[in-house]
């Protein structure tokens, strides 16, 4: 019984992004590992930015510094 935990930033990923990875991770795991699908478990969390750090700082910060150092306001993507 198979069980995947994705974790991912809070940053609007569709339902259709999301059933692509469940069915892409499940699929995985069939083709590999010959693993039932129907006993397969997929669970995607989702984490707000502040709540995710790399390099000693949370990635809502990391996002800040950047947008601010390339000169794009916050909100428009880059």
């Amino acid at each position: 019984m198979p069980y995947v935990n994705i974790q991912i930033t809070r940053e609007g990923a569709t339902p259709e992004q999301k059933a692509e990875l469940i069915k892409g991770a499940t699929e995985l795991l069939v083709r590999v590992l010959n693993k039932n699908p129907a006993t397969t478990f997929v669970i995607i969390d989702e984490v707000d930015t502040d709540n995710w750090g790399v390099a000693g700082q949370s990635v809502t910060v990391l996002r800040w510094q950047e947008q601010f150092t390339s000169g794009v306001p916050a909100g428009i993507p880059a």
